[in-house]
């Protein structure tokens, strides 16, 4: 069951109630799991460009859509090669500041994932 998100602030966000302190990726079971993002900051030295070994732990077979909020600033990217990546998987990704991105999350249907960057 997909999860619903209830709000954002700078360095955090409520998912059904529970407070995180840290960057989510919600799976495709609902599932929510702590941002890996030492899979990016270890390639580009910052969690704001996701590498391609991020890419391929965040999608799961299947998953026609990834949703990422890209911080409350908009500074999250692609790098090109996880864009590749996931073109490659025919998963559509939409890039929207983290607010936006939880209104088209808890919207949204179908085989989705989400990845949320809580500060800039």
């Amino acid at each position: 069951m997909k999860p619903t998100i209830d709000q954002t602030a700078f360095g955090s966000i409520t998912i059904e109630g529970t407070m995180f302190n840290h960057d989510v990726l919600i799976r495709q079971d609902g599932q929510i799991k702590k941002r890996k993002k030492r899979l990016s900051k270890a390639l580009y030295g910052t969690s704001h460009t996701l590498s391609l070994d991020e890419a391929k732990y965040v999608y799961e077979k299947g998953t026609q859509r990834l949703i990422i909020g890209t911080g409350q600033h908009d500074n999250v990217r692609l790098s090109a090669e996880a864009a590749d990546y996931l073109q490659q998987k025919h998963c559509h990704v939409d890039l929207l500041p983290t607010p936006a991105a939880i209104r088209t999350w808890n919207t949204s249907s179908g085989a989705v994932i989400g990845l949320f960057h809580v500060t800039c």
